[in-house]
């Protein structure tokens, strides 16, 4: 009978919001983009998201797209080139401009376990015939409040923000 009474446990949770800035320039292509929590010792905790050209146009069956993820350099060094693409959860297409939403729970899905600590939400962005641009939030783990955190990008990124949930 308790049981019922009991209340759930819940994990911790995150929510962020990147935008992706509309560019006025002769030659527009998408933007690829890696989103990922770094460890106070600049290690990968674990890769959230990468957005990248999908589509298969040749008998490559992960796209041919896949071979320019090393332009995001920070992302592929720190960890992306160990992953196997695709990454059911983790991979999708590239977006278009504007503001993309994710949401993760702890231990579910792309968001790993992360021990108590400091750690920071890294957004990494690289455009064919483009610039690369790298942004990045610091933040405690577990949160004891809800909190939310912003930086932006110069050019290829705009606002970046970071929401804690306890």
């Amino acid at each position: 009978m308790s049981a019922l009474f009991a209340s759930p446990a819940f994990a911790a949770g995150l929510g962020a919001s990147i935008e992706i800035p509309r560019l006025n320039v002769a030659e527009y292509h998408r933007s690829y983009v890696a989103a990922w929590i770094e460890r106070a010792d600049n290690s990968m905790a674990g890769t959230l998201a990468v957005w990248y050209d999908v589509r298969t146009r040749t008998n490559n069956p992960e796209g041919e797209g896949a071979k320019w993820l090393k332009d995001l350099r920070q992302w592929w060094r720190r960890g992306g080139r160990e992953l196997s693409m695709p990454v059911d959860g983790v991979t999708g297409a590239t977006k278009p401009a504007g503001k993309q939403q994710l949401n993760f729970t702890e231990g579910m899905g792309a968001m790993p376990q992360l021990a108590p600590g400091a750690y920071k939400f890294v957004v990494e962005a690289a455009r064919e015939v483009g610039g690369r641009e790298v942004v990045s939030i610091p933040f405690q783990w577990p949160p004891t409040t809800a909190s939310q955190s912003s930086a932006s990008g110069k050019e290829e990124l705009g606002e970046i923000k970071l929401e804690l949930k306890p």
